[in-house]
């Protein structure tokens, strides 16, 4: 039994007029995973509205790296994070997170999906990957990267109300919180092979990763010492004029003096 699900996006950016269709081919009784991206058709430009809401130096660094990587034009919306439960945002985005991303009004949230739905804006820049294997990777990792490093160990460790009620249990999750991140980034530096995540291109995982690792920093691990391909990867990524531009913008300091 084949499940399909199609997803059609027409881009009306000026620089990127082109219209295609997203197709995901999911046999359950084999497993087999196919996925197609192919052109359809060439249409009319028009300027389209897009925004992401952000905060400085958080988890929304690593798509609007993606958006300037992108060159796409966009509206920047920084959000407080003492204003992200107004009921302002909550209209925008009922789950009260960032990144959120709006293109001609359709609202999209949850990192990797924000990146995809960026990515799919310039496929020829093969940001989530040049082959469907590599797409597939690509996948893997924001999946990793957005389900236990942010959303298990970050969030313990800087976020432990989120998983239980009981002040006296928040020290306990915090330091399962570390173990995590430190367990997290171990396995990342060993499962890097060279200076991109994915195959031999610049996808958005390194962006996701950079913005990890700043975080890293940011709680004082020595993470060139204990993470040495992870920062070869940042030291790259570092270097991209989306990168630099991005960071500039948000405020932030270089990763690397």
């Amino acid at each position: 039994m084949t499940d399909q699900a199609i997803f059609h996006r027409h881009s009306n950016y000026a620089r990127f007029s082109e219209s295609y269709q997203l197709t995901i081919n999911i046999n359950s009784s084999s497993s087999n995973f196919i996925l197609s991206f192919t052109q359809a058709s060439i249409m009319a430009s028009t300027t389209p509205s897009t925004k992401l809401w952000y905060a400085p130096g958080a988890c929304s660094l690593a798509p609007h790296i993606i958006l300037k990587e992108a060159g796409a034009n966009f509206e920047l919306v920084k959000v407080a994070f003492d204003s992200i439960h107004s009921d302002e945002f909550k209209a925008i985005n009922p789950k009260l997170r960032i990144p959120t991303l709006s293109v001609n009004n359709e609202i999209i949230t949850e990192n990797p999906a924000v990146m995809m739905a960026i990515s799919n804006l310039v496929p020829e820049k093969h940001l989530f990957g040049k082959t469907p294997l590599d797409t597939v990777r690509v996948i893997e990792w924001a999946n990793y990267i957005s389900g236990t490093l942010h959303g298990q160990a970050f969030a313990g460790l800087w976020r432990p109300q989120r998983f239980t009620a009981d002040p006296e249990d928040h020290h306990k999750l915090q330091a399962m919180g570390m173990t995590t991140i430190k367990e997290s980034f171990r396995y990342i530096d060993n499962k890097l092979k060279g200076v991109h995540a994915v195959s031999d291109s610049f996808t958005i995982v390194d962006a996701y990763l950079l913005t990890m690792y700043r975080w890293g920093q940011k709680i004082g691990l020595p993470m060139e010492s204990d993470y040495p391909k992870l920062t070869a990867l940042v030291v790259e990524a570092s270097k991209r004029p989306s990168t630099v531009a991005a960071m500039e913008a948000e405020g932030l300091p270089p990763i690397f003096n």
